[in-house]
């Protein structure tokens, strides 16, 4: 069975207060490598059937009207893993 993986993440120009306590306690454990960490969202929805044109476009206007906020998280990936 088809699945499409929908990944939201925060716009760039806005706080991340998960990121930025994440990175903080990277940064308190002795872990310098990491400059930031930004959180999203991951979403899998599960296909019966193939995965054409419509059930992507589909997926597509799924994820912008009900799997994120426009306002501030960006869709920033859509992939179809079987």
């Amino acid at each position: 069975m088809p699945t499409i993986v929908v990944d939201v993440m925060p716009k760039a120009e806005l706080l991340d207060p998960q990121g930025k306590a994440v990175a903080g306690a990277l940064a308190r454990q002795g872990e310098t490598r990491f400059s930031s960490v930004r959180i999203g969202k991951r979403f899998e929805l599960a296909v019966d059937g193939p995965v054409d044109d419509a059930t992507l476009a589909a997926a597509r206007e799924i994820a912008d009207s009900i799997l994120s906020n426009s306002v501030i998280e960006d869709v920033v990936g859509i992939e179809v893993v079987e």
